[in-house]
């Protein structure tokens, strides 16, 4: 384990949505080019709708899941498939799939880094970057698809405590033209990014982003209870 994962996994679970929702109604969802049932989905509408039958059929709330998930959805977007670049196809953070307007909250102390709304099909819209540390270590939480209002009057700086509602879920017409969720992004070194950082690696790429972007669930441990 690097340091930054050592230190993740010794933080207590922290939620990053709607604390009111226990783990035991949070259940793993396939997004995967192994998931069949996709095919025939062609946009946000579709997806929400799988999605939220899912959910019904499994008696839960939260659709969880996505770390290292090589996906089939990036195609229909130019910003995953770049001329003469290796497409981007393997999600390296987590997704949380739950209704728009949501509660998104800062699951550790820290500040905001940045923030942007990041516009076009298949991008984060509106997204939020704290900044934590923690014995000396620095690295930074992201914060994607989220409500233009989470932005509309945040400033760098300020401070969040764990726990603390950060913003809400946007819906397909902010948040890139996606189902409504969370996609929750550990990162340690954010180089020259600002208001945003790739959630999705070709795979040439995907070893160093791994090693900058450990999994979200050593923070959130949601398998765990």
């Amino acid at each position: 384990m690097t340091p930054l994962e050592t230190i993740l996994k010794a933080q207590k679970n922290s939620k990053v949505i709607d604390a009111s929702i226990p783990y035991q109604l949070y259940q793993p969802l396939d997004l995967s080019i192994s998931n069949t049932d996709l095919l025939v989905l062609k946009n946000a509408d579709e997806y929400e709708e799988y999605i939220n039958t899912y959910l019904k059929q499994k008696n839960a709330k939260v659709a969880f899941g996505g770390y290292k998930e090589f996906r089939n959805l990036y195609k229909r977007s130019s910003i995953f498939n770049e001329l003469d670049l290796e497409e981007r196809n393997i999600h390296i953070g987590m997704d949380l799939w739950i209704k728009e307007g949501t509660p998104v909250l800062a699951p550790l102390d820290g500040t905001v880094h940045s923030f942007d709304y990041n516009v076009g099909l298949g991008n984060y819209g509106p997204t939020i970057i704290l900044k934590h540390e923690i014995d000396d270590i620095n690295f930074h939480t992201l914060y994607g698809h989220l409500s233009i209002e989470s932005i509309e009057t945040l400033k760098i700086g300020t401070e969040f405590k764990s726990g603390e509602p950060i913003g809400t879920l946007g819906d397909a017409s902010v948040n890139g033209d996606y189902a409504p969720h969370l996609h929750f992004q550990i990162i340690e070194d954010m180089g020259d990014y600002f208001g945003d950082y790739p959630g999705v690696s070709s795979q040439n790429d995907l070893d160093s982003y791994l090693q900058n972007c450990p999994d979200p669930n050593l923070l959130l441990k949601i398998n765990e209870l």
